[in-house]
């Protein structure tokens, strides 16, 4: 194997295991999939690994100054991360207590659904958590070799195509699940995971306000 087909392969199991973590992202990814579609679950994943290799590749590109700026400004980008979160959740608690069970599989047969929107509130959350800056900068600094360009691309494309792995994989196995669930259990779904994520924005929101007191 190359010295790039070796990088490359040693970024995508970076990035496979950074995404695999069912936190917040992945349960707005498996709720997307449930209650609008494969498409939208897919999308979903995509936009977290888009900002997956983002982060590796202003690693990768030794942008310290950047990065130094963006990890100085934890507090607000928690802030905003807990928002969209606790706002996503909401929305889901209110489709649930609106929807009948109905609606609610109507929708999950979708394929379709607002896949920019997707996308881009995962790419959003997911950019929001400064740490993941700092693991990918000491991730890129032990694989990436200074100065070469090649490995450094290869390394970014593997990260991504990883995560983007674990994205279709979950989505996959979401989608087979949901076939051997009642229609009438999506409803609930719907409400415990909004609760959950407006669980998880309430702590991040609460992280980011200690932080600063």
């Amino acid at each position: 194997m190359t010295g790039a087909a070796n990088t490359l392969v040693r970024g995508a199991m970076v990035g496979f295991a950074i995404a695999a973590p069912v936190g917040p992202i992945g349960l707005l990814c498996i709720r997307r999939t449930l209650t609008q579609g494969v498409g939208v679950g897919v999308a979903s994943g995509v936009g977290a690994a888009t900002a997956d290799a983002l982060y590796g590749l202003l690693s990768a590109l030794g942008l310290s100054a950047l990065s130094a700026v963006l990890v100085e400004q934890t507090v607000v980008l928690r802030m905003i991360g807990g928002l969209l979160l606790a706002w996503l959740g909401i929305s889901a608690l209110r489709q649930a207590i609106n929807d009948d069970t109905t609606i609610v599989a109507r929708d999950a047969g979708r394929s379709g659904g607002n896949l920019t929107t997707a996308f881009g509130s995962t790419f959003v959350l997911t950019l929001a958590n400064p740490m993941t800056i700092l693991s990918f900068a000491g991730i890129v600094a032990a694989l990436a070799s200074p100065g070469d360009t090649s490995a450094s691309i290869a390394l970014i494309v593997g990260v991504f195509a990883g995560s983007v792995m674990w994205w279709l994989l979950l989505v996959g196995g979401v989608s087979v699940a949901r076939r051997s669930l009642p229609s009438s259990s999506l409803r609930w779904i719907e409400a415990a995971s909004g609760v959950a994520l407006f669980l998880f924005g309430g702590y991040a929101m609460l992280a980011g306000i200690g932080r600063v007191l």
